[in-house]
């Protein structure tokens, strides 16, 4: 059975993307709670402003018969450059550029992908998830690049995958 969710057609098992969203803005929150300079009143409301924002962003690009599409897309990046998701969300408990640069790590990459969310910090660091479900139906990824793919192709050294479960 299959049903139009945001104009995408989606099964009726995964139609919505909220474990993912919820694993991307629990960990990206969780580093700004590490530094402690952000209140847990303020970590709310920031909480909130990404979850909405990602939720936003990605109604459209949400594949989950094909995972791997739009993975580009659904990458949230810091390379000495902010991502503007987490600088408007950011922006509404008061943090600033500057602020933003202090408290999250000058390179990080958060892939959001229907089924699995992981993350890399450095460019150099090693893929970790942070959150995996098993896939409904059979998914072929044979022949095709991932966003994470290509970034792992020119490794020298083997990935090493971890998993890291966050809790609000």
């Amino acid at each position: 059975m299959s049903q139009r969710w945001s104009g995408v057609s989606t099964s009726s098992s995964r139609a919505d993307m909220v474990p993912e969203i919820a694993a991307a803005v629990g960990f990206v929150s969780s580093l700004l709670r590490t530094r402690g300079c952000v209140s847990e009143h303020q970590l709310q409301v920031f909480s909130g402003a990404l979850q909405e924002a990602l939720t936003e962003h990605y109604k459209h690009h949400w594949f989950p018969e094909k995972p791997f599409k739009g993975s580009g897309y659904r990458c949230i990046r810091i390379n000495h450059k902010m991502d503007p998701i987490i600088s408007k969300a950011a922006c509404q408990i008061g943090l600033n550029l500057q602020q933003l640069y202090q408290l999250l790590p000058s390179e990080l990459t958060l892939w959001v992908d229907p089924y699995e969310v992981s993350y890399r910090i450095g460019e150099d660091g090693s893929i970790c998830v942070l959150y995996e479900a098993a896939v409904a139906t059979p998914v072929s990824s044979y022949g095709m690049l991932t966003c994470k793919n290509q970034m792992m192709l020119g490794r020298t050294s083997p990935s090493k995958n971890y998993m890291m479960t966050v809790s609000s």
